[in-house]
């Protein structure tokens, strides 16, 4: 029988630990869920469950509906064994993350498996909470794991640089980063590791484009990123169509088909272009949200947040549409005219394909996000909403 467990935000976290060490440690699993938010009721599950089941937790829905998502004590005891090692050993973890999701819950799920208790603070981080929090940490490697927004708030903050730099790595994951942000925390002393996995892979299982340890990566036929290894969740409860067609076993290990498009080098480099249900065909050329985003982020003055999407075009039939947040004193909220539009287009032009600049340009407080920081699309073309528009 699959427990509800509800984790409140902040120390309010730390009651569930005992319910975590006991699903561990082979007790009946749970499923964690924001206290403020009934889950709707598990669906049916033919057949037993995994022997091993501990954790049941929801993906984000970036496809759609959340998925309950089966993780065993031994992929999570893999998962904590490889990120400990590649930091540089067991240490003490900072929550700053909503703790219902795998990566805030993965902050609780390491503390466990390393011995250590975590200190808490709440997810709406400000840089003078940062620092109180990893002063009340005692532990010999302090870690934390953020969301690309907390990096940037943090990041641009002479406060909130001297809390991250007291921690010995930073995990940054949910989303894509601001390369520019990431570079000047980096600069600045803070050792910032960004992390690619989903719910499916018990959170992370790449860091800096290299896999964790145990874990393997390859690209199927249509491009889209396989990740395996004993970190791969079981499959979903409860929906066998889904689990046929994203986990799969090959190599004598269990492999999740991802959405994502990616790449692997020589190397054994990993690359992550976006999801695959992302891309924007513009006149037959596809093109990747995130590197429009990348672009606009690297070359357009005032923008500090960007958010690529497709709509309509009369011409090309899908156009480039951005929503942008942008610094004091930059354009303000609303739609920005077709002149300033074109500043834009000429501001990309030696860094994007033509196919890839954008014909439309909305202006926002801050851009919709689902889960932990994740960008919400759906949201972005609601918000700009109708054509494109011609070139």
């Amino acid at each position: 029988m699959i427990t509800d467990l509800p984790i409140p935000p902040g120390d309010g976290a730390l009651e569930a630990l005992l319910a975590l060490e006991r699903a561990l440690a082979g007790g009946a699993p749970v499923r964690p869920h924001a206290p403020d938010a009934p889950p709707a009721p598990l669906p049916a599950h033919d057949g037993p469950l995994p022997e091993d089941l501990a954790v049941v937790v929801s993906t984000s829905g970036s496809t759609g509906t959340p998925k309950p998502a089966m993780l065993g004590t031994q992929a999570l005891a893999a998962s904590a064994a490889a990120t400990h090692d590649r930091l540089g050993g067991p240490g003490q973890w900072l929550l700053a993350l909503p703790p219902h999701h795998v990566a805030g819950l993965q902050v609780l799920l390491r503390s466990v498996h390393a011995g250590t208790r975590p200190v808490l603070t709440d997810p709406a981080l400000t840089p003078f909470a940062l620092v109180q929090a990893v002063a009340a940490m005692s532990g010999e490697r302090r870690y934390a794991s953020l969301v690309p927004a907390q990096l940037t708030a943090m990041a641009t903050d002479p406060v909130g640089i001297e809390g991250l730099r007291r921690l010995d790595a930073v995990l940054v994951g949910g989303a894509a980063a601001d390369p520019q942000v990431v570079a000047r925390a980096r600069e600045d002393g803070v050792r910032v590791v960004l992390t690619y996995g989903m719910s499916e892979t018990c959170g992370g299982c790449v860091y800096d484009g290299r896999a964790l340890r145990g874990v393997a990566v390859d690209v199927g036929p249509s491009g889209t990123l396989l990740l395996g290894g004993p970190v791969v969740a079981h499959g979903y409860l409860g929906m066998p169509e889904l689990t046929t067609e994203h986990f799969v076993r090959r190599d004598g290990m269990r492999w999740f088909v991802t959405s994502d498009l990616g790449s692997v080098d020589e190397r054994g480099v990993v690359s992550v272009l976006g999801r695959a249900d992302d891309l924007i065909n513009s006149g037959g050329l596809k093109v990747a949200p995130r590197v429009v985003e990348e672009g606009v982020l690297a070359h357009v003055p005032a923008v500090t947040a960007a958010l690529a999407v497709g709509l309509p075009h009369e011409r090309w039939g899908e156009g480039v549409a951005l929503l942008v947040v942008t610094s004091p004193g930059g354009p303000p909220v609303g739609e920005v005219p077709h002149e300033g539009v074109g500043q834009i287009r000429e501001m990309l032009r030696p860094h994007l394909p033509a196919h890839a600049l954008p014909h439309r340009v909305r202006v926002v407080a801050e851009l919709p996000t689902r889960g932990p920081g994740k960008p919400d699309r759906a949201a972005a073309r609601d918000l700009l909403g109708g054509a494109s528009g011609p070139s």
